[in-house]
């Protein structure tokens, strides 16, 4: 009887620990070196200066994520004046500081010399001359190389991107992809194209970091067609990843309420693979910032610290509702011009103010994701 006992609380713990996954919070802090190395302050909520990375792990945070370049020294003037720095030895660095404050880190492979994003998803300077062949090999050597590097210096990831926001694909023109034209554009040869690049970048993950989780990033969390083909298109080509990854911005990628219906249809199509938000932001200002005109964006929450808060209490406790959501991250929440010139120019949407360096109130609803 007491054994039998015992086999059914097992298997209640089990089926909890399967219903409620472990569920990661944290931020895209990858310009951080940076603003320390000019003596930035950053503020706790009651104006108390604090050291960042313990603070946020004070707050809930777990996991923080990392941006790595191929060789940023080749980006444009403007990209580097943007935050685009981080090379190998850069990235091992911050890492080191990560596990030092208890996190676990998400390491995000740009295989570009700056900015891959939906609109750019340059072939590094070294790689320009390779065919698809040449390109996957590449991938696959450079993945490898780093992933031995970060492991000898003894900062592995525990996640790992293959590619960011890789919906119109990547290294382009080789793996590039043309998901909203028809379809004599959108080739089979072209997925194949792709698909072989991130398999080239799995392979090396699995082999050096066997433990690591990964993830393949897009950006049309608002599209659930294009969201949809792109995943069963990896699926048919049974490319190798755990995670699917997402940006969610609110004033490219449609409300919170259709963010949630494709959460819902990915759980249905896909129950196999947990999502996360890799990348979210919302503007509490304007002010300083050379991308963006009084009031653009406020359409969809008002450009203030209020907004930017509404904005994060709304899109948690839709996250909160949706079981296969498992990780919410915050691009750039390091973001702080307060007595520094780190980046030419304020995007104003981190977690710190801008003019004094405290934390946003956006912070707190942050904070609540998984709870």
């Amino acid at each position: 009887m007491k054994r039998f006992a015992t086999i059914i609380l097992a298997t209640v713990a089990a089926t909890l620990a399967y219903a409620q996954p472990k569920r990661y919070l944290g931020g895209d802090v990858s310009l951080l070196p940076s603003y320390e190395a000019q003596g930035t302050v950053y503020k706790d909520f009651n104006g108390r200066q604090v050291k960042l990375l313990p603070f946020l792990k004070q707050q809930g945070w777990n996991m923080i994520r990392v941006r790595l370049f191929v060789d940023p020294q080749n980006a444009p003037e403007g990209h580097k004046g943007e935050g685009v720095c981080q090379d190998l030895n850069y990235v091992i660095g911050l890492c080191r500081q990560i596990k030092t404050a208890g996190m676990q880190i998400m390491l995000d492979f740009h295989y570009s010399d700056t900015w891959a994003d939906p609109a750019k998803q340059f072939t590094p300077k070294r790689w320009e001359h390779c065919d698809d062949k040449a390109m996957a090999d590449s991938v696959y050597t450079y993945t490898r190389t780093s992933l031995l590097a970060m492991k000898k210096a003894g900062v592995s990831p525990e996640m790992i991107q293959v590619g960011n926001e890789i919906t119109n694909g990547m290294l382009w023109p080789t793996g590039k992809l043309y998901p909203k034209e028809d379809d004599n554009t959108t080739t089979e040869g072209r997925w194949d194209i792709l698909c072989n690049l991130i398999k080239a970048g799995s392979k090396a993950c699995r082999e050096v970091c066997p433990k690591a989780q990964i993830i393949i990033h897009t950006e049309k969390a608002g599209d659930w067609d294009i969201t949809r083909n792109y995943y069963s298109q990896l699926r048919w080509r049974k490319v190798d990843y755990d995670i699917i990854g997402l940006s969610y911005y609110p004033m490219w990628h449609g409300t919170i309420p259709n963010l949630g219906q494709t959460l819902d249809n990915i759980s249905w199509l896909f129950p196999e693979k947990p999502v996360m938000i890799v990348e979210a932001a919302a503007y509490y200002s304007h002010e300083r910032d050379p991308w963006s005109k009084a009031d653009t964006y406020a359409e969809f929450f008002p450009i203030s610290i209020e907004g930017q808060a509404q904005f994060t209490r709304e899109l948690v406790a839709e996250l909160n509702r949706h079981h296969n959501v498992t990780g919410l991250f915050w691009w750039f929440p390091e973001e702080n011009a307060f007595s520094n010139n780190v980046t030419k120019g304020w995007l104003n949407r981190g977690l710190f103010n801008n003019r004094n360096g405290q934390a946003l109130p956006a912070l707190r609803e942050f904070n609540k994701f998984g709870k």
